[in-house]
């Protein structure tokens, strides 16, 4: 599930990315900087975290989690990502640049949110950490960053997404778990009471949180105009303008802009039209017949409406 969730979370942020590039305004970009920011940070990070921990148990002892702590873990993930996005995304000049100093402190960032997500825990015993897998964790969030910049800043195809995505999914995983193997508790029974949130607990409103995040975003993108969408409608318009119109409104049974057939509507056309030659040419030279005097027929009265 963990996995899943770091895959959506990474698909929607690198589409919003996308749509970032295209932006035309400052306001357009800030909006969808955050969006990206929620889905990469919040959804295929810190929500990833989560539901990994809740797969997590120490024998002997329960586990709780200080509120507080938990909630700056996902501030802090949110916040690393939408500076790193800011910086590789928003600028022109030395691009390769700002991708590594933007990964670097988006890596560094999400390793500060998983230590920080691993401090709210509580539990009879004492974490320990081995210094080995903890610095390899961070090399690979900075690596797994790095990459989904350079990604966020280079593709667009949508099977290019999808393919970056189950990258993304397995570097975020990867570096989790290796944090976590770097993990190991002492338990002790006389810690006494642990005092906390249940992961059970927390997961009815960060569940919640976290489904109106992915609708709002799926909402969001599908309810914008990409740039597909602008130039299709700018073609269409340009096309409408071009068009010739006709000096005067369309014939009967002809469409708009269509030429005359060189059927003169001012003729006699035999017994259907119940008209003489004489009636005929009364109408006026557009071909349009009057209503003061002689049978008219159905057509006539179309004409007159």
């Amino acid at each position: 599930m963990s996995y899943l969730l770091s895959v959506l979370g990474s698909l929607l942020g690198l589409t919003a990315a996308v749509r970032l590039r295209q932006a035309k305004t400052g306001g357009e970009r800030a909006w969808w900087l955050i969006l990206a920011a929620v889905a990469i940070g919040a959804t295929a990070i810190w929500s990833m975290h989560f539901v990994a921990m809740m797969g997590f148990s120490v024998t002997g002892t329960p586990i709780r989690y200080d509120i507080g702590l938990t909630v700056a873990s996902a501030i802090i993930a949110f916040a690393a990502v939408g500076i790193g996005l800011a910086i590789a995304l928003l600028g022109n000049a030395a691009r390769n640049v700002r991708i590594l100093i933007g990964g670097v402190l988006a890596g560094l960032g999400v390793a500060a949110m998983h230590y920080t997500g691993m401090a709210a825990m509580r539990l009879r015993g004492e974490i320990h950490y081995a210094g080995m897998e903890v610095a390899l964790s961070v090399a690979i969030a900075v690596v797994a960053a790095t990459v989904a910049l350079w990604l966020a800043l280079n593709v667009s195809k949508p099977i290019v997404i999808f393919g970056a995505a189950l990258v993304m999914g397995i570097a975020v995983n990867g570096m989790h778990f290796t944090g976590m193997a770097a993990m190991s508790v002492l338990a002790e029974e006389s810690f006494g009471s642990v005092e906390g949130a249940t992961a059970s607990g927390l997961l009815v409103p960060v569940g919640g949180a976290v489904v109106f995040a992915i609708l709002g975003m799926i909402y969001a993108l599908a309810a914008a105009p990409s740039e597909e969408d602008r130039e299709a409608a700018a073609y269409l318009a340009a096309r409408l303008e071009q068009r010739p119109m006709p000096s005067s409104g369309p014939q009967p049974g002809q469409l708009w802009g269509q030429q005359p057939q060189g059927r003169n509507y001012g003729q006699s056309q035999g017994p259907g039209f119940g008209q003489s030659q004489g009636q005929g040419q009364g109408r006026g030279q557009a071909g349009r017949s009057t209503l003061g005097g002689g049978a008219w027929t159905y057509r006539d009265r179309d004409r007159a409406q």
